[in-house]
């Protein structure tokens, strides 16, 4: 729903909307080990997947790739969307809608916290860190049951 707001520059009233921002999370799976996730510096606290907002003129996919290297030290390439998780309750800071990638990295040594992140590890899926940040439980669930699906346990 729109509102006004006076103009910061010349005082005029503008027509603000209160639209849900945008933003990416990049699931790096390393073959063998687990998932990256870093521990937050900032609130809220915890362990999150690498990602953040999408800048002006920027695209998801690249705000994706440029924020796993920002806050893991990692190249990534994108191996695919996971999915669009919108629910207004995610952030307690405000709406935010998620456009979340899988990716793997070219040379997991590279591997070091960096930005925003206080600690960048690897997890695997059956010894998560708690807590987890946002709704990132949620969506490593939805990785878990997609990857159990593709990678069937040997009977």
């Amino acid at each position: 729903m729109p509102s006004t707001k006076p103009c910061p520059h010349c005082g005029q009233p503008v027509v603000h909307y209160a639209n849900p921002v945008p933003t990416v999370d990049a699931l790096i799976h390393i073959p063998g080990r687990g998932v990256v996730l870093v521990k937050r510096k900032n609130d809220p606290p915890g362990w999150a997947l690498p990602g953040g907002f999408v800048d002006y003129g920027e695209t998801v996919e690249a705000a994706a790739i440029r924020e796993a290297k920002e806050e893991t030290g990692l190249t990534v390439e994108l191996t695919g969307l996971l999915g669009v998780y919108s629910d207004p309750r995610r952030d307690a800071r405000q709406h935010t809608i998620s456009v979340v990638f899988t990716a793997q990295c070219l040379d997991p040594d590279e591997l070091a916290a960096g930005d925003d992140a206080g600690d960048a590890e690897v997890f695997p899926l059956s010894g998560l860190p708690e807590p987890l940040a946002f709704d990132h439980g949620r969506i490593l669930e939805d990785y878990a049951r997609l990857y159990r699906k593709h990678n069937p346990r040997p009977r």
